[in-house]
């Protein structure tokens, strides 16, 4: 069992910034560097979408379009722990963020902005983005 933590959302004010966290552990953990890593959200009354991705090494990395330059995702595997830096945060930036770990042997852009292609989710972390 693999076990993902998020910790670092809260309430901000628009053009306000936040770091999340996402702390990987577990029985059956392996090495951390062996997941491909994912933040996902779901808005209120809106089905969860893909926000970024970061491959293995932490080399490639992907994001929406709504976030691109806004948010940076990154990874420390040393801590084992996934980041994503949000800066610019707009009112439709509210969500639920989820992080996500996945081990599929194969890699590419549809892999990795897709939610079945994740195998461990975390529980999510609330950001609220006052107007």
């Amino acid at each position: 069992q693999v076990q993902l933590v998020e910790s670092g959302g809260g309430l901000v004010q628009a053009g306000g910034s936040l770091r999340l966290s996402c702390a990987a552990s577990g029985r059956t953990f392996s090495t951390f560097s062996t997941y491909y890593m994912g933040w996902f959200r779901q808005a209120p009354g809106k089905e969860r979408e893909f926000v970024a991705a970061i491959s293995r090494s932490g080399g490639t990395t992907y994001y929406v379009d709504s976030v691109k330059g806004r948010f940076t995702i990154s990874r420390d595997s040393g801590k084992n722990t996934l980041y994503l830096e949000l800066k610019s945060l707009k009112p439709n930036d509210t969500a639920v963020y989820y992080c996500a770990a996945g081990d599929r042997t194969s890699c590419s852009f549809s892999v990795y902005i897709t939610e079945h292609q994740y195998s461990y989710w975390g529980q999510g972390t609330q950001v609220t983005v006052s107007s």
